[in-house]
């Protein structure tokens, strides 16, 4: 058998040879050539994890992972409701490339390593892995989003905490429900909204009634269940004590109970989704489930709001992964493909675009690794303020941004960007969920106006961020004292009046906090480049409209 190196040319084909293709994006490594994220961990305390992540930056830029990427986006999920027997099962396949993601991600602690070993730098550090893992696979990010932000709500429940949480501290992964000698392992899953309700998890017909202690006896139903293969899950339900009616609660519901019994958890179906497919959602009932309160009983939504602050964060830099990911494809494309003449990379339209994506995926992960930085453990009291208000800000513009740039990085493939048989197709199917998980546009922009009225040291802290940049650029100043003078309006407006202008202030907010953050920790030409293309007078509403004069490709080369 004869055997021939990728690329080389085979003498006398028939037809044709394959010239001016660029070779596999394959075998990188996916830190080190992400000079702005490397800069970025450093700045913000977390340069003691350079060593753990450039060993992951291999890993997920190797070819098998890339392969285990893409099979597990292509041999979907599998639902089976009963056992051979006729016994409900009620568990989910996944193919095996799916399990061997996350299983390498677990091990390197993308889910909980902030909350196992706190220290200066730790959830920027865990924020950076996270982003390594999901810029190449991106749906078993889920699991491991909701693993990580469980813990907010968890903790504070000793009779839960004591138990559940060295399992979900665990790096080992088990994708049984349960083994010989129990699991010493868990990953969280959650089930919040209903058919009729969407966001208005208040809507919820889901009922609990007390069995004694913390325990209660679930009926109901979930509309959308995030990863149902999960070792418990987080529920919202109305319960019920002695007949008395104790509010809205949110309850923990294990897949498994004592003596390996299988709880009442009762899979209908998987839906079938746009992206997110290598990531099973599942409509699921409750008929007699056991849950255990978390928190104070009829205080479900306020036990919720720190684990739902973190899934925000975390559709974040998810958007901004799945944006490196795009930025990374569309390049190296760029670099090593011909046209007319000269390679695309060199020829300046192609090179305003590229500069132009690159740009929004460094403002993008700076925002990410900020808010990050605003949970670590020894936030002050004005970090805790700023995160408040920044992070549904940030989550409602990065997210937003997220398809339009999967697009015009995949266009800059050209007719390979289309195909299935480059990453950028399947990243442009994902991007929307970022935008819808947690909170879509509306919700979220009127969660910036609660946030305002509810926390007003929120909007202070948010303006003492921006003021840290005051007098560097007369464009961002202009548009922070703008954007303040209608954050003041809205605060006292009506709410109809509010509501109105709720996208408008959400988007310049965000706008002023990705400038303020490149002035500190990016290049002055990129920090200069963004102001003038976003806030400018002659901005362009198309990614690759820079300012006349702009050195796109020095841009271009630090990505």
């Amino acid at each position: 058998m004869i055997s021939f190196s990728r690329g080389q040319r085979v003498i006398g084909a028939a037809t044709h040879y394959v010239e001016n293709q660029p070779p596999w994006r394959v075998d990188v490594d996916e830190y080190t050539m992400n000079a702005p994220l490397e800069e970025a961990v450093r700045a913000f305390g977390a340069e003691w994890a350079d060593g753990e992540l450039r060993e992951a930056g291999a890993l997920v830029g190797s070819a098998g992972f890339q392969r285990d990427a893409h099979l597990a986006d292509v041999h979907t999920p599998v639902a089976h409701s009963h056992d051979r027997w006729g016994f409900r099962l009620d568990e989910v396949e996944y193919d095996p490339s799916y399990h061997r993601v996350i299983g390498e991600a677990i091990a390197r602690g993308a889910h909980t390593s902030a909350w196992a070993d706190p220290r200066p730098g730790a959830h920027v550090a865990r924020a950076a892995m996270f982003m390594l893992f999901a810029q190449i696979e991106p749906g078993h990010a889920c699991p491991v989003s909701m693993t990580h932000a469980a813990v907010a709500s968890i903790q504070g429940s000793p009779w839960l905490a004591d138990d559940w949480l060295p399992r979900m501290y665990s790096r080992e992964y088990e994708p049984r429900l349960t083994v010989e000698g129990g699991k010493t392992s868990a990953l969280i899953g959650m089930a919040m909204t209903e058919k009729q309700g969407g966001s208005d998890v208040r809507a919820g017909t889901t009922v609990g009634e007390s069995m004694g202690g913390h325990a209660y006896q679930l009926t109901g139903h979930k509309w959308f269940c995030s990863a149902p293969m999960s070792d418990g899950f987080l529920v919202l339900a109305h319960t019920r004590n002695g007949g008395v009616d104790e509010g809205l609660s949110c309850l923990f519901v294990p897949r498994m109970l004592p003596h390996d019994m299988r709880n009442v958890f009762r899979i209908q179906r998987l839906k079938d989704k746009l992206g997110n497919r290598s990531n099973a959602s599942a409509e699921v009932e409750f008929d007699g489930t056991v849950g255990f309160v978390v928190g104070e009983p009829g205080r479900g939504v306020p036990t919720i709001i720190e684990m739902v602050q973190r899934t925000r964060l975390d559709c974040v830099l998810g958007t901004a992964a799945g944006m490196r990911q795009s930025v990374g494809e569309a390049l190296w494309h760029a670099r090593g493909r011909e046209a007319f003449g000269a390679l695309l990379v060199e020829q300046p339209a192609m090179t305003a675009v590229l500069a132009d994506l690159a740009l929004e995926y460094e403002a993008a992960m700076l925002t990410g690794l900020r808010l990050a930085q605003l949970f670590e453990a020894e936030a002050s009291d004005r970090d805790i303020a700023l995160r408040r208000l920044a992070t549904p800000v940030s989550k409602y513009w990065v997210c937003k941004r997220g398809p339009h740039h999967a697009y015009e990085a995949l266009e800059c493939l050209g007719g390979n960007g289309y195909t299935e048989s480059f990453p950028l197709a399947r990243r442009y199917r994902e991007q929307p969920v970022m935008a819808i998980w947690e909170g879509s546009g509306n919700v979220i922009a009127l969660d910036v106006l609660r946030a305002l009225t509810r926390d007003r040291d929120s909007g202070e802290a948010f303006a003492d961020e921006l003021a840290t940049t005051t007098g560097i650029s007369d464009v961002l100043d202009r548009h922070v004292e703008r954007t303040l003078g209608l954050l003041q309006r809205l605060t006292g407006a009506d709410a109809a009046e509010a509501a109105s202008h709720a996208r408008r202030l959400s988007e310049d907010l965000a706008l002023a906090f990705q400038a303020s953050l490149l002035i500190r920790h990016a290049p002055g030409l990129d920090a200069d480049t963004f102001i003038a293309a976003r806030l400018g007078d002659d901005r362009g509403a198309q990614y690759g409209v820079l300012p006349s004069g702009t050195d796109a490709a020095t841009i271009v080369t630090r990505h």
